[in-house]
């Protein structure tokens, strides 16, 4: 059975969140990300979402949840990193 994802939206994941449902925050923030992997809200609270599971002592994803982890962070760093080179080639 296929999964419902017409409500797997933005605000359903916050309040998932904010309830304390990482896990399911989580998901709904990868299926977002799918659809839209250039919104960097989403991809911050994924992370976020990722840390307060691996620090529950649950592994979401197994042995792979610190690598996910260590990627979301370094997926950041990258799109900033890209955001200062934009701004910096734009200064005379």
């Amino acid at each position: 059975m296929e999964k419902e994802t017409a409500f797997y939206t933005a605000t359903m994941a916050k309040v998932y969140a904010d309830q304390g449902y990482w896990e399911k925050a989580a998901e709904i923030y990868r299926h977002l990300l799918k659809h839209e992997p250039e919104r960097n809200d989403y991809l911050e609270a994924l992370a976020e979402a990722e840390r307060k599971i691996i620090s529950s002592g649950k592994k979401p994803l197994g042995d792979l949840a610190p690598l996910f982890h260590q990627w979301f962070d370094l997926m950041l760093k990258y799109k900033n990193l890209q955001k200062l080179r934009k701004f910096k080639s734009g200064l005379p």
